[in-house]
């Protein structure tokens, strides 16, 4: 339940964080490669044998699968950046290219891996699954979570600028290009701590933060806590369905929140009057 909390907690405000910097209403970890960046390197880790089998057991999984997202943040930012200057249209479109690379390689290494025990743990774990849930897997998501939800708390003036466009962020004396980089930076520390630990969970960060802003609207003083707090608590009860939905099994939590997220999804594309940044 603490890790469902944390998971959640931490895949929303990073959803959040996307949506207000690139200033697209699509944009979370999975949509800009940083997700499947991280699944690159956790899937390398445990095909290759740099995961649990290592002496850093763990905290190895976790360092494979933040390398990952940090390389595949860094070659977004990259490439967002040639030819002039950084836009959230680059930025977004480079993330879909990079998402599409990573996935491949992926796929590449699974094909030719040579280890069918290997190749099973990447299958369920890349469907999401809190079931290796321990109290050793939990202090280092909690700090992650924790030091960036404190963070991400005091930057609601700078998201609220965000939302206004980049004209208006230059007027105010923000530099978007400098808070992109450190916003995309810090999302991707926090992806990659969370994919290693419970695999790829799809849908929390880019539902919940629109769910949310229908109750509160889209001031991040209010947006951001409220994201996280609910963020935790749907992948709580997702984890319960996943649980209790079959008899004597546990289905991966990934599809759990797929087959609620998107027909909740597809309700707010076609629900009248909804508008990105508003009520």
């Amino acid at each position: 339940m603490l890790l469902a909390l944390l998971v959640g907690a931490g895949l929303s405000m990073c959803g959040t964080v996307m949506q207000a910097t690139v200033q697209n209403p699509l944009a979370d970890p999975y949509i800009l490669g940083i997700s499947s960046g991280a699944s690159l390197g956790a899937t390398f880790s445990i095909l290759v044998g740099f995961g649990a089998s290592s002496l850093l057991g763990q905290t190895g999984l976790a360092f494979w699968a933040f390398a990952g997202a940090f390389g595949a943040s860094m070659l977004v930012l990259t490439l967002a950046g040639i030819g002039g200057k950084m836009s959230s249209v680059k930025l977004v479109l480079s993330g879909m290219v990079i998402n599409a690379l990573c996935t491949a390689f992926t796929d590449f290494i699974i094909y030719f891996a040579n280890n069918a025990e290997g190749i099973r743990s990447v299958t369920f774990w890349s469907m999401g699954s809190l079931a290796p849930a321990s109290w050793d897997r939990l202090p280092l998501v909690a700090i992650v979570v924790g030091c960036a939800v404190l963070l991400f708390l005091l930057q609601f003036r700078i998201l609220n600028t965000m939302l206004l466009g980049e004209e208006a962020a230059v007027t105010l004396g923000v530099n978007l290009y400098f808070y992109r980089r450190i916003y995309l930076v810090l999302t991707a520390v926090v992806t990659g701590v969370l994919v290693a630990s419970c695999g790829t969970i799809g849908f929390v960060g880019l539902i919940i933060p629109h769910l949310v802003r229908g109750l509160v609207g889209s001031d991040h003083r209010r947006l951001m806590p409220t994201s996280i707090l609910i963020g935790g608590i749907f992948l709580v009860w997702t984890d319960v369905i996943a649980r209790t939905a079959i008899p004597k099994a546990e289905l991966p939590i990934g599809i759990i929140t797929a087959m609620i997220g998107a027909p909740l999804f597809m309700y707010m594309l076609v629900k009248k009057g909804y508008e990105f940044g508003g009520k």
